[in-house]
């Protein structure tokens, strides 16, 4: 039974955006594979790992109806094999998928549709919001660096979604530092806190296009469903109580210099080479006229940068972990970014001048 005849990429784009998620290794066999569905003149891959489901689609042959699941990976590996220029053929004999591209061709074992799991969609009330893609990725792209991995806080190995009013805020902290973005969108909504899971994020991150075709977005108690283009994702929500955001964002830090991105980024990767390994410290000493960025490590070796600066207030010696600075800088544009400081014990707040939608909060570290 033919299920697809066309070129080698109509098939291998809508695989590739399912099989991002397909983990290499499961417990459950078949959650290695991509669950094909034929109905029609419209071939729709599935793919799940339980948490996060992605359904897509392309064009079929033929009027007949079928289903199988295939192993995902292989299947992928084989496409992208074969030249760009190829015509594929996908067909289903006697329980194998056989695809046959010129003279190659490829026998692959399959396993029954019925047993495949799929996520049931979730009761309860719906918050339903649409943005451009291009907002979304962007809010993203500000936030999901400062993710936790695999902490024992589960509810920090994610992201907080918070919609309140005509308004979306996306949190992300590690316990070390909290990076907090938000922007405008349609409609006046009853607030609402979610978190994404990780692998959620980074995939929702992966996938999104940069330019302002519509997602819409549906949020449920428990479940997170996002449609774009002819994409369908769907995610299970981490239960749990995200820390008050509010409360950890410095609001009366006096001391406040302005630093060109660019220069301060290359000041700290350049200090950043005699770090010590472990606890990736540098220091900021900060002085009338002058920023200082200092570097020291255990074979007693020392790096020194100063950036001339508009400041004329008191003199500040602070450390901070390296990786969490450059973190910032390597995840916002810009020209300039602002830092806010009190003491040698206080948070420092980066912001981006004229721009009240965005915060990073980074914790000292002694050094």
């Amino acid at each position: 039974m033919l299920l697809f005849k066309g070129p080698r990429d109509q098939i291998l784009g809508p695989l590739q955006s399912v099989c991002g998620i397909v983990e290499k290794r499961h417990t459950l066999p078949i959650l290695s594979n991509v669950l094909m569905e034929k109905d029609g003149e419209r071939l729709t891959l599935l793919a799940t790992d339980i948490e996060i489901q992605i359904r897509t689609g392309t064009t079929a042959a033929g009027p007949e109806k079928a289903a199988l699941t295939v192993a995902a990976r292989k299947l992928q590996d084989i496409l992208r094999s074969l030249p760009e220029s190829a015509e594929v053929n996908l067909s289903l004999d006697e329980k194998r998928l056989t695809l046959k591209a010129g003279k190659s061709r490829f026998n692959l074992q399959t396993l029954p549709a019925e047993d495949f799991p799929r996520m049931v969609a979730a009761d309860g009330a719906q918050t339903k919001l649409t943005l451009t893609q291009k907002q979304f990725k962007r809010l993203l792209g500000f936030v999901q660096y400062s993710m936790a991995q695999q902490d024992i806080r589960y509810y920090l190995n994610g992201l907080l979604v918070v919609v309140i009013g005509s308004e979306i805020r996306m949190i992300s902290t590690d316990g070390h530092r909290l990076a907090y973005a938000s922007e405008a969108i349609a409609g006046n909504h009853d607030r609402l806190e979610v978190i994404l899971p990780r692998k959620t994020v980074l995939e929702l991150s992966r996938q999104l296009a940069d330019n302002d075709e519509p997602l819409d977005i549906v949020l449920t108690p428990t479940q997170a469903q996002f449609r774009f283009g002819d994409i369908e994702l769907v995610s299970k929500l981490i239960d749990g109580k995200f820390p008050d955001y509010e409360r950890v964002i410095p609001q009366s830090h006096t001391k406040v210099i302005t630093l060109p991105r660019d220069v301060l980024l290359h000041s700290l990767l350049r200090a950043a080479i005699l770090t010590n390994e472990k606890f990736r410290g540098v220091r900021l000493v900060l002085s009338p006229g002058s920023l200082k960025i200092i570097s020291t490590n255990a074979e007693q070796e020392e790096a020194q940068d100063e950036l001339e600066i508009d400041y004329q207030g008191d003199t500040l010696d602070v450390g901070f972990n390296v990786t969490y600075l450059l973190d910032v800088l390597n995840n916002v544009s810009g020209d300039a970014v602002e830092c806010r400081l009190a003491d040698a014990n206080s948070s420092a707040l980066i912001t981006l001048p004229g721009n009240d939608n965005f915060k990073y909060v980074v914790m000292p570290m002694r050094i």
